[in-house]
């Protein structure tokens, strides 16, 4: 039922989305001259696959865990697309592809040593990773792995419509406050 409200869902939300997704790559395209970012993230089974997101850092900053980048790789539309969320939309597309759900852990880099062992431990990598969930409503980043990944699997082993649902509108309404960039 999650894969099919995922499938439905995203679908919906890319059409719907599409004018306010080409604005804001148009404008950042202004900013950067690369409104797209990507990045490899380790996915359902730990299987590697490619997160689409607008860019919020200049090119070129170091790809590492959004708690380790410095507060200055922010541009200033950057921070517009983190604090409003708008940054996560292109993500759609990888919810559509089955590489993510709307509501799972969120996905992690490879060099996350500590947090996919954390994750593997409790069996987080048995679900597809999310672009909300209850860590993030929270405002549990990846700083603290173990933390986090025991939210994940008590969200995983946890999960109903419900839930899926309430995830989805505490996100949408501005519940939570993504991942912490160090200040300066």
């Amino acid at each position: 039922m999650i894969r099919f409200l995922d499938v439905v869902l995203s679908a919906i939300g890319l059409v719907v989305t599409l004018p306010l997704v080409l604005v804001l790559w148009l404008l950042g395209w202004w900013d950067t001259r690369s409104p797209l970012f990507r990045q490899e993230r380790v996915g359902l089974y730990q299987r590697p696959f490619t997160l689409v997101k607008f860019r919020t850092m200049r090119p070129g900053t170091a790809s590492v865990a959004t708690h380790l980048a410095e507060a200055s790789a922010v541009t200033p539309f950057g921070r517009f697309l983190r604090r409003t969320k708008l940054d996560e939309l292109p993500q759609l597309w990888n919810v559509l592809k089955g590489e993510m759900s709307l509501v799972g852990p969120r996905p992690c880099l490879p060099n996350q040593d500590e947090l996919i062992a954390e994750r593997q431990k409790r069996g987080v990598f048995e679900a597809r990773p999310g672009i909300t969930g209850l860590a993030q409503v929270n405002g549990i980043d990846m700083s603290d792995p173990a933390r986090l990944a025991e939210v994940d699997e008590r969200m995983i082993r946890t999960l109903t419509l419900t839930d899926y649902f309430r995830y989805l509108l505490l996100t949408v309404t501005g519940k939570g406050g993504g991942d912490r960039v160090r200040s300066g």
